[in-house]
């Protein structure tokens, strides 16, 4: 009888291999959600909006977007790692849920090593923006002699606890051996508007959305935080050029749930590859300031390893701890 059991479970399983590729043949057969966890407005939801056009139209089927916002992705990005692993439930995120959070959070419903990896569909730099009625420096030497005049004086916006923008601006202040006040809010686009209303002086925020607000005058952009100037660009500096080695880029990625069926991963890799080759979606991209990336998943998979131990020594460095 034992053996007769082993043998059917592992017939059960051949028939279910064997049904894998044509699973992914006929998916999908029904509407894809793409949970964002962080608020519309932000780069972080732009991205995987424009990239969800395309593949309604590539499938056939409703992609919507699902923006599951709070503490720092983490809340989206639970639901995602909970959710049945069949291709109807995906995550697009920027690093924090995916390679910053384990390594800040004392505790998580999830663990962000275990989703599966797509792709990281573009990367876009952060940038240093202040209101100018608030700064009035009018470069990074002359912000980092101000903040060392007035240690503490300066409220700095953040994306959130634990998000590339925080985590870039404990980044400019060990390297700028400043200090400043943190204000954190819940994504790009609220925190953009506390900047606007000069409720925070400044902020370290990807260019995606903000640079409407710095080419029309309302901001100041005083730096990008790119390794090199942006040919688009290339009268705005670097941070590095003032405090070398200062690199910080934001990317948005799609990830499924734990056991997700390979041949779906492999699908929808090669679908968003497909459309991040076409000049529609380039030419979307390049108005965020976003640069594709692609990529097969194997490059996604050591692209998010090198990414949790770059933002770990970060946090280990700057010696950030949250709650």
């Amino acid at each position: 009888m034992r053996r007769f059991l082993q043998a059917l479970v592992l017939q059960i399983g051949l028939v279910a291999l064997a049904a894998w590729p044509a699973l992914a043949q006929t998916w999908p057969d029904r509407p894809v959600k793409i949970v964002v966890p962080f608020p519309a407005g932000g780069t972080a939801d732009a991205v995987p909006r424009i990239v969800s056009e395309w593949l309604s139209r590539k499938w056939g089927q409703p992609v919507i977007i699902d923006n599951r916002t709070g503490a720092a992705g983490n809340i989206g990005a639970e639901a995602v790692y909970n959710a049945l692993p069949d291709g109807y439930t995906l995550l697009s995120a920027p690093p924090p849920p995916l390679v910053i959070n384990h390594n800040l959070y004392p505790k998580l419903g999830f663990d962000p090593t275990k989703f599966e990896p797509i792709i990281v569909m573009a990367h876009v730099p952060n940038a240093l923006i202040v209101n100018p009625n608030r700064i009035k420096a009018k470069s990074v030497v002359e912000l980092i002699a101000w903040l060392k005049e007035n240690p503490d004086k300066a409220l700095v916006a953040t994306q959130g606890n634990g998000t590339t923008s925080h985590l870039t601006s404990e980044l400019f202040q060990l390297m700028a051996k400043v200090k400043m006040r943190h204000v954190p809010y819940r994504g790009s686009a609220p925190a953009l508007q506390g900047l606007l209303t000069e409720d925070v002086d400044m902020m370290f925020d990807n260019l995606g959305v903000s640079l409407g607000l710095t080419t029309s005058g309302q901001l100041k952009l005083l730096a990008v935080a790119s390794f090199s100037r942006i040919p688009s660009m290339p009268n705005v500096p670097t941070i590095a050029e003032t405090l070398p080695g200062f690199e910080a880029v934001a990317w948005y990625a799609i990830v499924a749930p734990p056991k997700t069926p390979k041949a779906i991963i492999d699908k929808v890799n090669a679908d968003v590859n497909e459309a991040l080759a076409t000049p529609e979606i380039q030419a979307q991209l390049k108005k965020l300031s976003a640069e594709a990336f692609g990529g097969s998943v194997e490059k996604t998979a050591k692209y998010l390893q090198a990414e949790i131990d770059r933002w770990d020594g970060v946090i280990k460095a700057a010696k950030i701890e949250l709650q």
